[in-house]
């Protein structure tokens, strides 16, 4: 990781920083550093207190829930939407969960007794911030529904939306093996999946790359699950103000 120190001049690209409080932004200042986050970087592991909150501006993390096996199933996404270490501000400090970077890129960090702070002050930031930890629980709810009664098809279709909604950009650069390890399913599946999407002409699939060709064929692909957490999303965004100018939970 490179920490590079942040500049107001510098463009956020994370939405949920975009909607904060101007003068929120301005506390935090230089304590806010842009990173590098690579494939595969845990950022957090169960049961340790986060030492930063993250939030992602071009890449994905992938928020996993860990057996005492070793096995592991994704239960949410956060991207350029939103941030990690929202126990930091319900009073956690640690969580059950892995966080995975699953698709690398930049991302701004900022020490953890920062965000704290800021949510002891109260007011819009709070408010904006539960506002995105409600959408993150809406996520992770409408994943554990689908992985019960959807098929790996329709799962990995809700899945690639939601990837494609949390990334600037609509190519997923990404090993079949860490894919099957996200969703919880065997690689054959996620293979079979893949091609028959590419059938469809809703993506291209080669050498570990998916590229968007055709949301409406993907949307039509996937269940009912994706809608639900868009549309649901919309909703929070829509009640967190005006400085939400862009989509900013889906």
């Amino acid at each position: 990781m490179s920490p590079k120190p942040h500049h107001s001049e510098m463009p956020l690209g994370n939405n949920l920083l975009a909607a904060l409080p101007k003068d929120e932004l301005r506390r935090w200042g230089a304590r806010l550093e842009l990173v590098e986050l690579s494939l595969g970087q845990v950022l957090c592991e169960p049961g340790v207190e986060f030492e930063y909150a993250y939030f992602p501006l071009t890449s994905i993390v992938s928020l996993l829930y860990v057996m005492q096996n070793g096995e592991s199933a994704e239960i949410a996404l956060v991207g350029r939407d939103g941030m990690l270490g929202v126990s930091l501000f319900m009073g956690g400090n640690s969580t059950t969960i892995r966080a995975v970077v699953q698709s690398e890129g930049m991302g701004y960090r900022l020490p953890a007794a920062e965000l704290i702070a800021a949510v002891a002050r109260g007011g819009a930031t709070l408010r904006l911030l539960l506002l995105y930890t409600q959408s993150l629980l809406t996520q992770m709810t409408q994943t554990a529904a689908c992985n019960r009664h959807h098929t790996s098809n329709q799962q990995f279709s809700r899945w690639l939306l939601l990837s494609f909604d949390r990334l600037q950009g609509d190519e997923i650069v990404m090993t079949q093996k860490l894919i099957a390890k996200m969703l919880g399913v065997e690689g054959d599946a996620v293979s079979a999946a893949a091609t028959a999407l590419a059938e469809t002409g809703a993506i291209g699939y080669e050498d570990g790359r998916i590229t968007m060709r055709n949301r409406a064929i993907l949307e039509g692909s996937s269940c009912e699950c994706y809608a639900e957490v868009r549309d649901e999303c919309s909703r929070l965004q829509s009640l967190a103000g005006d400085r939400l100018v862009e989509p900013a939970f889906g």
